[in-house]
């Protein structure tokens, strides 16, 4: 026969478990009086840890006695709506049809009193099922909590979360906390919270002073471990955007051990030239920091991170300038009912509403409703008042709502099936999580005191159940708003900022004066509402009067347009001088760290804020230069076609005949195209202009000088032909000198094939040689080229000076050799003084001392060759004659 022990086992186990259940008798023994916990039973047990009154300890442990656990407690009027809407929520859900329906929701609720060692008291008091706090041990009425819903500070919340899972009850929810630790899905994978992470915190006041332009700043904060890590964290995001921290300060929580550095504080913050200060602290820090000498630091901003301080009496009623950072709520129309109609008679068995009616009496009520508390004045009060505010009611509604969608979810899903009852006796919360089926004993389901291994099994399967419906939930609440947990297990929720100020006649006022929600589009992420009272300006003490400035916080002034930052050295990136920009750069804004180069078609205008359209200049007919050069060029034509009728006119004269009527009729005509291709260089540069300008200009100027070089030959071998037997007779004739000028010419030209050919002149605007201006000009495109042509010029011209210098004194009335040299003396010098004339000048100014180059050496061949002649021809004409001539 086969003996099974396993069943024998259990049964024993349950047979102790039934004994020590009926010996519920535990008590409190610590030394300090604290309140009861609130439960209801239900088929469903929901453990909820909610602040309602706050225990202070009169001495801190600084680990050097045995520490003492005396201090006194003090009501959180505000935190009994958190309360409220715990309970409030869960009527609501036993009440509807639709969510969890035959099944009814329990809770049980204790104070943690926001203290370390009472938090894990309150814990442990949920765990054992009665105000008891006995590892291990149950006391239950009904099955232990499919969750807990809790209002711990950020470094409590962590600590439950591993006490709870040694406990196995894993599943956690926080309305408050948004410890940026908790967002570890692998360290903490059941913990949820219906308030965003501290990072988006952080994320939210750099925007929010980004957008002010605040950037210089200081940070104030409490010393524990997760506002150091979310300080950090806001230094880096504030630094990132081009923001400044002047100083960080930290203190103790506590009242008891912050008073060593309150002066410290409350100097740095008098001294500091900072007009913003970021108070990184919970709840009750704030309150403990508006309580010192800190909060009275007069022209100060405050960005605090809990609107709990709004709520707080005011110690310093000229403080306006106070925004805060609460997680998005809406106003629960249901929850103003229950509200108005709470009193200690609705709630007999809980401490909670009894000790908040008193205090609301006591403290909170106007006088004239102080007498009368007990009538129905009272709820008009919390009615226009305290229901506004509401704590962190909307949180603790969600997360409630969120945990019951979830066990819907679970059941409907058939999940939930291996957990339903089998006998009207047995009820859901039995079997979950200190669920244990045994299949091969269907039958026979025992609960075991004892922390046995098929019992951890067990309850981590029902855990990872309700976790995955959790992380998956999606729902609409009774506002019409989306519900649902992001990757991280944060419930997808933004921020309200929050504006407090005072009216004229002293009311406080706390408005929404903008929000910031990280998981909105980019562009609806941060948002400033331009229809409220928030007051951009405060009081500040100058010159013996109160006066209103700007709300500015800056280490440095902003630069205006048209000057740039120079940070100081040393110093922080947001202290810096002003200097203007640079020549061709502009700053459009205020503010700038560097400025920006203007196009090339484009220049800073005089403050340098703007770029402006250059002015596109170059050598035209209408300016007074242009016009000058015109009638100079013009006049110089008219003279040479003078000169070159009246060789026309006297040509069988013996003074025109000697000299070679021929090559004095080529010399005109050239001059007269030199005259002409000047005018070229006058008006706007195109492609043919550019090609004709060089051009004529070189091939007509070789003519000339080949023609003066014939000339001077020509005068040379007359002089020697002369003589009896000379063999230079035969090159005395016309084609010796057409040659010289043909051939001469033949090589310029040339030259300038050549150049056309390989490098063209063209037009080209040029924005950096003139401050303000485009000069639309001609360039050479090939400068070797250009300087060869010139340099052909020159040898032609040196050529026919030196042969007209070594003829100078030979014995002719009519000798052109004098002048020739004379004329070839000015031209030399003209070109010679143009070179380094015409690389000294820019834009039209080049083309002008171009231009007169060519006038003044071309006047110079005209005048030193062919005035003396006319001057003859004209004025002695007795001097034009045969007889004179033979004479000499």
């Amino acid at each position: 026969m086969e003996v099974h022990l396993v069943p024998i086992v259990l049964m024993i186990c349950d047979i102790l478990w039934k004994t020590a259940e009926c010996q519920c008798t535990l008590g409190n023994d610590l030394s300090i009086p604290l309140r009861p916990s609130y439960r209801r039973d239900g088929d469903i047990m929901i453990g909820g840890l909610v602040t309602v009154e706050i225990f202070n300890p009169f001495q801190h442990p600084f680990f050097t006695t045995v520490p003492s656990f005396d201090g006194h407690t003090f009501p959180v009027a505000l935190n009994y709506y958190n309360f409220l809407a715990f309970v409030s929520a869960v009527e609501e859900i036993n009440n509807s049809s639709e969510l969890l329906p035959n099944l009814t929701l329990g809770f049980h609720i204790d104070n943690p009193y926001d203290n370390f060692l009472l938090m894990y008291r309150a814990a442990m008091n949920i765990f054992s099922g009665m105000d008891t706090r006995i590892p291990n041990y149950n006391c239950k009425t009904s099955g232990p909590p499919a969750a807990i819903i809790e209002g711990l500070p950020a470094e409590h919340s962590s600590q439950f979360s591993s006490l709870s899972r040694i406990y196995h009850y894993p599943q956690q929810i926080s309305y408050t906390s948004g410890n940026l630790v908790m967002s570890n899905t692998v360290k903490f994978p059941y913990f949820y919270r219906t308030v965003p992470s501290e990072l988006h915190l952080c994320a939210g006041i750099v925007k929010l002073l980004k957008h002010f332009g605040w950037t210089w700043v200081s940070i104030i904060a409490a010393d524990d471990e997760n506002s150091m890590r979310a300080v950090q964290i806001l230094r880096e995001g504030i630094e990132q955007s081009g923001g400044c921290i002047e100083f960080i300060e930290t203190f103790r929580q506590y009242m008891s051990l912050m008073h060593h550095n309150t002066d410290k504080i409350h100097n740095t913050i008098i001294t500091s030239s900072t007009k913003v200060i970021i108070l990184y602290c919970n709840r009750v820090c704030t309150e403990t920091i508006r309580r010192t000498s800190i909060w009275e630091a007069p022209g100060k901003v405050w960005i605090i991170t809990d609107e709990w301080g709004f709520f707080l009496p005011s110690y310093n009623v000229d403080k306006k300038n106070t925004l805060a950072f609460t997680v998005a709520k809406r106003t629960i129309p249901s929850f103003h009912k229950i509200v108005r109609e709470v009193n200690p008679a609705i709630f007999p068995n809980d401490s909670f509403t009894e000790m908040w009616w008193k205090d609301l009496c006591n403290n909170q009520c106007p006088e004239s409703i102080q007498r009368s508390c007990s009538s129905d004045e009272i709820s008009f009060y919390l009615l226009h008042c305290d229901i506004l505010n509401s704590g962190d009611s909307y949180n603790i509604y969600n997360a409630v709502y969120a945990m019951a969608h979830a066990l819907h979810n679970m059941m409907t899903s058939g999940s939930g099936n291996s957990t339903m009852w089998s006998g009207e006796s047995e009820r859901f919360l039995d079997f979950f999580p200190w669920k244990l089926m045994v299949h091969r004993y269907q039958s026979l389901i025992i609960f075991s005191p004892f922390h046995v291994q098929p019992a951890r099994t067990a309850c981590d399967y029902a855990a990872n159940k309700l976790h995955h419906y959790l992380k998956n939930l999606h729902f609409k609440n009774i506002l019409g708003e989306e519900i649902f947990f992001d990757e991280n297990g944060d419930l997808a929720v933004g921020y309200n900022i929050i504006s407090n100020f005072f009216l004229p006649d002293g009311t406080q006022i706390n408005e929404i004066v903008g929000s910031y929600n990280p998981y909105a589009p980019s562009e609806q992420e941060f948002t400033i509402y331009e229809n409220t009272t928030w007051d951009s300006t405060f009081n500040e003490w100058t010159s013996g009067s109160w006066t209103q400035i700007p709300l500015q916080s800056r280490c440095s002034p902003s630069c205006l347009p048209g000057f740039r930052k120079l940070t100081r050295e040393g110093e922080p990136v947001c202290c810096y001088d002003c200097i203007p920009c640079p020549e061709g750069e502009i700053s459009s804004q205020t503010g700038m760290d560097a400025c920006m180069k203007c196009p090339e078609d484009q220049w800073p205008n005089q403050k340098k804020d703007t770029c402006i359209p250059k002015v596109i200049t170059f050598l035209t007919y209408e300016e007074p230069l242009g016009i000058t050069l015109t009638f100079i060029c013009i006049f110089l034509i008219f003279i040479n076609i003078v000169i070159l009728g009246i060789f026309i006119h006297y040509k069988d004269t013996p003074i025109v005949k000697v000299n070679n009527r021929a090559l004095s009729y080529i010399l005109l005509i050239s001059l007269m195209l030199c005259f002409l291709c000047s005018l070229v260089f006058i008006g706007h540069p195109d492609k043919v202009t550019c090609i004709i300008r060089q051009t004529a200009f070189g091939i007509s100027f070789s003519i000339a000088l080949s023609s003066v070089l014939a000339k001077t030959i020509t005068v040379v071998t007359a002089f020697h032909a002369t003589k009896p037997g000379s063999k230079l007779r035969k090159w005395m004739g016309y084609r010796v000198s057409a040659f010289i000028v043909l051939f001469c010419s033949l090589i310029q030209t040339v030259l300038c094939l050549a150049w056309l050919f390989t490098a063209p002149p063209f037009p080209y605007l040029n924005t950096k040689s003139e401050i303000g201006t485009i000069l639309t000009e001609c360039n050479e495109g090939s400068i070797v080229a250009f300087y060869l042509v010139l340099g052909y010029l020159g040898f032609l011209a040196g050529v026919s000076f030196i042969v007209a210098f070594l003829a100078r004194n030979l014995p002719d009335r009519f000798n052109e050799a004098k002048y020739i040299t004379f004329s070839m003396l000015v031209f030399c010098n003209v070109w010679f003084s143009f070179i380094p004339t015409y690389l000294s000048t820019k834009g039209k100014y080049m083309v002008a001392v171009e231009i007169f180059a060519i006038l003044a050496s071309s006047t110079g061949l005209l005048g030193c060759i062919f005035f003396p002649k006319c001057f003859v021809i004209l004025l002695r004409p007795e001097m034009n004659s045969r007889k004179c001539l033979s004479r000499n």
